[in-house]
């Protein structure tokens, strides 16, 4: 190998170190708690594949992948409704589908005989494909009685612009992989594999920040340019696994091993943002805007200092901070794994931009995750004037599959 490609080798293994040590959001998730290394059976002739793309996440395990792995460069959402006359045979059947296709394409192999070929001379790139279960699904397979308590619709927000086109849906899946065409491709696969079974009710996509595309591991920025997910759970912590995932034993077993995804497309409004001074903005948001430290001082991991007042006798970290509202400690302790990509699809009539956060997090239980935090965020956070919720969704994401198994067996089989 040259000294080039092995220069570019090892940048791209510091992008993914980077990526898995970080805590963000944005960055999601902290620490590569699943992911590993393995070169594919369809690596390029030309020579072994560089590290971000021989990146490899497994299908099975206690949970669907795409929630703990470190958070990709590329990704899609998209919400399918049944088809007319479509019921539980029918899901069924495109839940088998669609699992021995994302297995396939999770470890880097061509989807089939009808291949499209897109994502040839890649390897799998960390891509993960994860499923989850509208309210309406459970009406729609005659399942109603195995529908969770937690699926329950979610209070309304007075910052929600919400569109119920794009809100909701029977199934959800996230796609997300360290390479575009990758992306693209397993979000045709799924597409294709649908049939006739279910028609796409929304879909959306989102971008990160590239794995090595900074000297060091960080947490990622948003589009308005903040240090975003500092104080995300980490899976280290010893409560992690209570707070995001829900434990066996529950009222509904096939949920074991499960989390919940709130899903929001949050519309920031960034020209407003930008005409306030860099003073105003860490006002705002709590923290510095160059490093993510509180405005108490120290390093973005320092804890917030609630209680510090300046000389004129005012907290330092004002009372209507993002920060300081959304803190755990000012929610009773609730949290939530927030693993979000930006958007961007271009720019209005109006020469405004249409961009923010496809919001996307995961708790055992949005009633002690998201609701009481965005209740509070709503009733006086000083971000909210400059977002917009514009869609929403509650799936239920069951465990990961055994072996032989597909994903929902357990709901749509037992």
């Amino acid at each position: 190998m040259s000294t080039d490609n092995l220069d570019i080798s090892r940048r791209a293994l510091l992008g993914t170190v980077g990526a898995a040590g970080a805590t963000g959001v944005l960055l999601g998730a902290a620490g590569g708690a699943a992911a590993y290394a393995a070169t594919s059976s369809s690596a390029p002739a030309g020579g072994a594949l560089a590290t971000v793309g021989s990146t490899a996440v497994p299908f099975h395990g206690a949970h669907q992948a795409g929630i703990v792995q470190p958070l990709q460069a590329r990704g899609h959402l998209v919400a399918f409704d049944l088809a007319p006359g479509a019921g539980r045979k029918e899901a069924a059947a495109l839940m088998r589908r669609w699992s021995a296709a994302a297995e396939l394409l999770m470890a880097g192999r061509p989807a089939g005989d009808g291949d499209t070929g897109v994502a040839l001379d890649a390897g799998p790139c960390s891509l993960t494909v994860t499923f989850g279960f509208g309210a309406s699904f459970f009406d729609r397979t005659g399942l109603v009685a195995r529908r969770p308590a937690e699926l329950d619709p979610l209070p309304p927000f007075s910052s929600d612009r919400l569109d119920p086109k794009r809100s909701g849906g029977d199934l959800w899946v996230q796609i997300g992989a360290d390479d575009a065409l990758v992306a693209f491709h397993a979000l045709r696969t799924i597409q294709k594999e649908a049939g006739a079974a279910a028609r796409v009710r929304w879909q959306m996509n989102g971008f990160n920040r590239s794995p090595g595309a900074t000297a060091h591991p960080m947490t990622a920025r948003n589009l308005m340019g903040q240090v975003d997910g500092t104080r995300n759970p980490k899976p280290s912590e010893p409560d992690f696994d209570e707070r995001i995932f829900v434990p066996a034993g529950g009222p509904q077993p096939w949920m074991a091993g499960g989390s919940y995804a709130v899903v929001r497309r949050i519309r920031m409004l960034l020209d407003d943002w930008e005409k306030l001074s860099l003073h105003r903005q860490e006002q705002v948001i709590g923290r510095r805007k160059a490093d993510g430290a509180p405005l108490t001082g120290g390093s973005e991991t320092t804890e917030l200092d609630l209680d510090r007042t300046g000389p004129d006798g005012r907290p330092v970290i004002p009372d209507n901070a993002h920060a300081r509202i959304s803190a755990p400690e000012q929610n009773g302790g609730a949290a939530m794994l927030r693993r979000p990509f930006s958007f961007h699809d271009g720019i209005g009539p109006d020469g405004t931009p249409d961009a923010g956060l496809l919001f996307i997090a995961w708790q055992a239980d949005p009633l002690r995750g998201f609701v009481p935090v965005q209740r509070k965020l709503d009733r006086g956070d000083a971000l909210s004037p400059f977002i917009r919720h514009e869609s929403s969704g509650l799936f239920a994401v069951p465990g990961g599959p055994s072996r032989g198994e597909y994903v929902g067996q357990r709901l749509l089989e037992s």
